[in-house]
């Protein structure tokens, strides 16, 4: 929704409220800014969906009409409670980048302290402590190596073969 209409759907106090979630606007809050933002919007966007949904009720003829000075389409709420789930979304978004940034300084500082707490402490020739000097020896296999003459290979099932042939001749 353009500003524009924006402006026109909201009283001059809301519109303030909308209009520092804007673009160039957002990025002057910290983050404790943008929380009491979000609280604020939240109560005007609730405050919103409150009057849409009783002026749907009484449209349908489900409830009776509240107070006399409200208007009576349920439209206009409606269109005001985009806004403020709009200028929401802005500021969680806002936030979240925040929040994102705070914690990759962290993890940034904390990365340098670790690595100054390393290249701090003594360093230590490694391996330390006894180590076999010559590795690891080959144990020798405690398999018998079998080996059979080239002639033997396919002897057996040779025999069978012909032991077969020899049944089914005598039947």
């Amino acid at each position: 929704m353009s500003c524009k209409r924006e402006r026109s759907l909201l009283s001059h106090e809301e519109h303030e409220t909308v209009r520092v979630t804007h673009h160039p606007a957002i990025y002057e809050h910290d983050a404790e800014g943008l929380q009491a933002l979000r609280v604020r919007l939240r109560q005007l966007r609730d405050k919103e969906r409150t009057l849409a949904r009783q002026k749907q009720r009484e449209v349908r003829g489900k409830a009776s009409p509240r107070g006399g000075s409200f208007p009576g389409v349920a439209n206009l709420p409606l269109h005001r409670k985009q806004i403020f789930s709009a200028a929401l979304k802005r500021v969680n978004k806002e936030f979240g980048r925040i929040q994102r940034l705070t914690a990759k300084a962290a993890h940034v500082d904390a990365a340098r302290r670790a690595l100054a707490l390393r290249r701090a402490a003594p360093s230590v020739p490694y391996p330390a402590g006894p180590t076999a000097h010559e590795g690891m020896q080959p144990l020798p296999s405690r398999r018998r190596r079998v080996t059979l003459p080239r002639d033997k290979i396919g002897s057996i099932s040779q025999r069978t073969k012909v032991a077969q042939a020899v049944r089914d001749q005598r039947g």
